[in-house]
């Protein structure tokens, strides 16, 4: 049974950085596509960014576009989410995810695993 589990959440001031990780257990993900979601209270899940299997493409929410990044280590089994000049609206749980195929997708339906999810709070 595939697990994931995110860590790197945290407290930032506005403009402030944050490097969320997402490491499998139990299976690869070597060839699944990934996505990292986020819910905000009081809001439903969202998608903020996916990756191929290969890591060769890449697709972000346009809220986050230019600020954060996301990356994968096939060989740790390890998914990355790199966001940089945060704001307060970007506070959220932030989930990753892997998709039942190599791509990554938008749509939540698309996602067989999911992790328990990772608190990140910025402040103004």
């Amino acid at each position: 049974q595939l697990q994931l589990v995110e860590s790197g959440g945290g407290l930032v001031q506005a403009g402030g950085s944050l490097r969320l990780s997402c490491v499998a257990s139990g299976r690869t993900v070597k060839f699944a596509g990934m996505g990292w979601f986020r819910q905000a209270p009081g809001k439903e899940r969202d998608f903020v960014a996916g990756i191929s299997w290969t890591g060769g493409n890449t697709g972000y929410v346009d809220s986050v576009k230019g600020r954060f990044t996301i990356s994968r280590d096939n060989a740790k089994n390890t998914v990355y989410l790199q966001m940089n000049s945060l704001k307060p609206e970007d506070t959220a749980v932030y989930f990753c995810a892997a998709s039942r195929g190599s791509l990554y997708y938008t749509s939540q339906s698309m996602y067989d695993y999911w992790g328990q999810g990772t608190q990140v709070t910025v402040s103004s």
